[in-house]
């Protein structure tokens, strides 16, 4: 019997490297999407192939019982309660404060923030009854920390993020169950080569380590906050971000 990871969005981008980096440190991984099966189908191939366990699920991860359902359904597969939870499940768009809609504003708000509420709810409960000393890694965004322009609501979910692992921490503490936030910067996934095609260039000239971050460099930092050398770590964002959201504007040359 091995141990439970949960990962939310896991079927593409950093979801997916998630699931396989978990999988190769020997966790069974369940994961869920949203209406994605042929890609979580390639993800469990992928797992498999390298030796892995892997378990997905569509799932709506702001539906309170659609989680109780996909969870129950995760710990019944692996016949253990999680020891870890990934909130990675995600969504933005693009518009100016004056022209977002309503309706964009709910589904990015409910997608993000309600999302890792509800799954953080749900799995916490399943640890606490499992007798799990469990982790739960939240994932930000460098807009915890500055206001991204044309990403009103993104950059409100992700800021809440933030504040909701603090005061989980605090009350999910006694219960031996840590929580951190793992906030990256400029990481070139399918879905931002998609939408800038000179991502890398552009975030690279301006990153002090002169390149963008991978799904990759993401995990590494996870991995650390869900296993035993982070066991006095709870409460904490960590930036993953090259540093590119530390420098400070600065008009001279360096």
């Amino acid at each position: 019997m091995g141990r439970l990871a949960i990962i939310t969005g896991g079927s593409s981008g950093i979801g997916r490297h998630l699931v396989s980096a978990f999988a190769r440190e020997g966790y069974d991984v369940a994961f869920g999407h949203f209406q994605d099966d042929a890609a979580a189908a390639e993800v469990i191939a992928e797992v498999e192939a390298q030796g892995g366990r892997a378990f997905a699920m569509s799932c709506d991860v702001a539906d309170m019982l659609a989680t109780e359902e996909f969870v129950a359904s995760a710990e019944n597969w692996a016949g253990e309660a999680p020891e870890v939870l990934i909130n990675n499940a995600g969504i933005q768009t693009w518009a100016p404060l004056l022209e977002l809609s309503e309706e964009r504003w709910d589904a990015v708000i409910r997608t993000n923030l309600k999302g890792t509420f509800v799954n953080t709810q749900v799995v916490a409960k399943h640890m606490i009854a499992g007798g799990k000393r469990g982790s739960i890694i939240n994932l930000g965004s460098g807009c915890n920390k500055h206001a991204f322009p044309r990403l009103v609501d993104y950059t409100a979910s992700k800021g809440g993020i933030e504040q909701f692992t603090k005061v989980s921490a605090v009350e999910l503490g006694p219960h031996g169950i840590r929580v951190n936030c793992v906030a990256p910067g400029a990481i070139e996934t399918a879905r931002t080569k998609a939408e800038a095609p000179d991502y890398a260039k552009t975030w690279g000239d301006v990153t002090p380590l002169r390149r963008v971050g991978t799904p990759e460099d993401i995990a590494g930092p996870v991995l650390f906050l869900a296993g035993d050398q982070s066991a006095f770590v709870t409460g904490q964002t960590i930036w993953v971000d090259g540093g590119v959201f530390t420098q400070a504007y600065w008009p001279y040359p360096l």
